[in-house]
């Protein structure tokens, strides 16, 4: 069940950040709308990560759509891999 707590509560903060862990943030309302999200910080670097690697991933299918895609045997040759 999402923790949930209006932002006055930030006034007794180390409450708060109680209840903040790994899956579990908490969110944060401002006159009774969602406005922030307080989240474990190794949380946040693996969301952070995740993005990176959508990013990266995204850009590579579009060079392989305009490119071409490369064989199984062409990656393993460019890094050096032998089989």
């Amino acid at each position: 069940m999402p923790n949930i707590k209006p932002v006055s509560d930030l006034r007794n903060y180390n409450e708060v950040l109680r209840g903040v862990d790994i899956g579990q943030p908490v969110f944060l309302t401002k006159n009774g709308r969602g406005r922030y999200a307080v989240l474990d910080i190794r949380e946040y670097e693996k969301t952070q990560a995740t993005l990176k690697l959508m990013a990266e991933l995204s850009k590579g299918e579009q060079s392989a759509q305009e490119k071409g895609w490369r064989t199984a045997d062409d990656v393993e040759a460019g890094l050096g891999i032998t089989t």
